[in-house]
């Protein structure tokens, strides 16, 4: 073997090593585990209610969302807890919440409930999907300039607690759910609000650790009450009274008024992003 051979293969050594070790380094990404784990049982959960609505077992796939909507509240405050937020954690999250909250309680309500319809049950199902995702994705986009007080259109979860609520009341009150007028047109309702800039309170800027007027104290424990009489049909009733008085008060302009937002287009053609000033909170 010559010396030319020699620096050949010399020359092909060290690109191969430099070239494993780039691959290595792309492969390495360290990512925070605890709240990423809790994502995982997000998504396990939305998984594992597709399962159970495909095998027609529609109360496991109800509970299997409501624990879903569980492990979404857990990831986000654990990561803020432990000061582990990333943006691979915000990414993770979104997709586990479109299986969780989009796929999950669209098949939950096609298969329950909208099958009958024929076209148009699968295409509201479709149309409940495709505007989780929209929702998800302008979030995103949005997320860091919106009001922390307010939603902007209905959140995902609770859109999601909607659909898995109404087949616990629907079976504890013995209705049949199959072609059901109702939940066709909520199905509508549920994707439309979930897309729209209709503005839900989150009750974020409620600090419950600072004293707080008595009559708080008693409208919790009214609540207690009434969700106490009949925990299935008074969830459901709750949560669907907060998506229609959100779009209530949304078509007529009704309430708080938000400062118009001025519209921020990016480098990239994103014109989703909007800014939004502090308010003073009201006491």
């Amino acid at each position: 073997m010559d010396d030319q051979d020699l620096k050949q293969q010399q020359v092909l050594r060290k690109r191969f090593k430099e070239r494993s070790i780039r691959i290595r380094r792309r492969m390495g990404v360290h990512i925070y585990v605890l709240p990423n784990l809790l994502t995982t049982g997000n998504m396990f959960s939305g998984f594992f209610a597709i399962v159970q609505s495909i095998n027609a077992n529609f109360l496991w796939a109800s509970y299997a969302i409501v624990a879903a909507a569980v492990f979404d509240l857990l990831d986000g405050r654990v990561a803020r807890l432990t000061n582990s937020t990333s943006r691979f954690g915000m990414e993770y999250d979104s997709l586990s919440d479109l299986v969780s909250f989009g796929m999950a309680p669209g098949l939950l309500l096609f298969l329950w409930a909208l099958e009958p319809f024929g076209r148009i049950g699968w295409l509201a199902s479709f149309f409940y999907v495709a505007c989780t995702a929209l929702r998800l994705a302008r979030f995103n986009v949005q997320s860091g300039v919106i009001e922390k007080a307010y939603f902007q259109g209905l959140p995902s979860p609770m859109a999601a607690g909607i659909v898995a609520s109404s087949v616990l009341a629907f079976h504890d009150l013995a209705l049949d759910a199959s072609r059901s007028w109702g939940l066709l047109a909520m199905t509508f309702l549920l994707g439309f609000v979930m897309v729209s800039t209709f503005r839900y309170r989150s009750f974020k800027d409620l600090d419950l650790r600072q004293r707080l007027p008595f009559r708080y104290l008693v409208v919790g424990v009214f609540l207690f009450a009434m969700i106490a009489i009949r925990p299935e049909v008074m969830l459901f009733v709750l949560f669907l009274t907060y998506a229609i008085l959100g779009a209530i008060f949304g078509v007529l302009r009704l309430g708080r008024e938000a400062k118009p937002p001025q519209a921020i287009i990016l480098e990239g053609g994103d014109d989703l992003h909007e800014e939004v000033e502090d308010e003073p909170h009201e006491t």
